[in-house]
């Protein structure tokens, strides 16, 4: 059996693989050419986000059981194709979602506290202490969209700020547990002072806080996103924060990315406003899609990942190591 793995992971996976008898080779290749040229002769492909996989890659991959994607994200690669085609689709959520609660409530303390403007202004020679008075988190009200492993994770660090968690996720129900109250949208709608986001991208969630979405708070809220730039409508959320609907963002994650040429392709063009507001804006926080990765979650999401498909491969009839 052999397995192409198309990005960096974590030693311990090819480690595990070969110790199981499976042959691993790193992908040499650019382009989707290369990888269709090479992919007929592996039986399991490892891929994070260097290219996607397309229904016309899944098809030259003629021996392909399963494909392995390191982390959470599952858009990377055609789904509904792969299924067509009895091709597994593993990844693993549960190795990072520890870094991204933590990510989650570390951007949050920074905007109640204006840790980052305090900071920026000392460094400035700026000693302004009543200027930069913040907001304790204690009895707010938090609504998470998405109660997963990440919004799991964020609600379990919650537990002791003394706040009141509500979670909403469309395909769960009856999952009120120690740290969250299950609940539908109206009341998060109604009761939030903040929301975070915890959602996967689909057709279904891309560009979900829009306008609309945002009108139906009774609060003005702060955001959260660390799940993908393109949940929100970028120059909606511009717009409810230079109006005050949205009176801070923490922002991981940002549509830019996702262009062709990637985030620092959009920073050098003109005429950018959207982008350019958030990035001068002191009500907004953002970091470069690493809430997910620590240097503990970096082994975590490859060992789940390599047990994960050891265990499928073990339990398919196809499967011979």
């Amino acid at each position: 059996m052999k397995v192409l793995i198309l990005d960096r992971t974590h030693e311990i996976l090819q480690a595990e693989f070969e110790q199981a008898g499976i042959i691993c080779d790193a992908f040499k290749g650019q382009s989707h050419d290369d990888l269709m040229a090479v992919l007929p002769d592996y039986d399991g492909l490892i891929a994070r986000g260097k290219m996607r996989i397309t229904r016309e890659i899944l098809a030259a991959g003629k021996r392909l059981k399963f494909i392995g994607r390191p982390g959470s994200g599952m858009e990377i690669i055609d789904v509904t194709a792969a299924r067509e085609m009895d091709i597994a689709c593993i990844n693993s959520p549960e190795g990072n979602r520890e870094s991204v609660g933590e990510h989650a409530l570390g951007m949050l303390l920074c905007l109640l506290n204006r840790i980052h403007l305090a900071d920026r202004q000392i460094r400035q020679g700026i000693w302004n202490r009543h200027g930069n008075w913040g907001k304790e988190l204690m009895g707010k009200t938090i609504g998470i969209i998405g109660y997963g492993n990440t919004g799991g994770a964020f609600a379990r660090k919650l537990k002791g700020f003394d706040v009141w968690t509500l979670a909403y996720d469309k395909y769960k129900s009856g999952f009120s547990d120690n740290y969250v109250e299950a609940c539908d949208l109206e009341r998060i709608f109604g009761d939030a002072d903040i929301l975070s986001l915890h959602v996967p991208l689909t057709e279904e969630t891309r560009g979900m806080v829009d306008n609309e979405f945002l009108a139906r708070f009774n609060k003005d809220i702060l955001l959260i996103n660390t799940s993908r730039g393109a949940v929100i409508h970028t120059p909606d959320v511009v717009m409810a924060i230079r109006s005050g609907k949205i009176t801070g963002a923490a922002l991981d994650v940002l549509v830019y990315e996702e262009e062709p040429g990637g985030f620092e392709h959009a920073f050098k063009q003109k005429g950018q406003e959207d982008l350019d507001f958030l990035l001068h804006s002191d009500r907004v926080i953002l970091t470069p899609h690493v809430a997910g990765w620590t240097e503990e979650s970096d082994y975590k999401i490859a060992k789940v990942l390599v047990d994960k498909i050891l265990a499928f491969l073990k339990n398919s009839a196809d499967g011979k190591l």
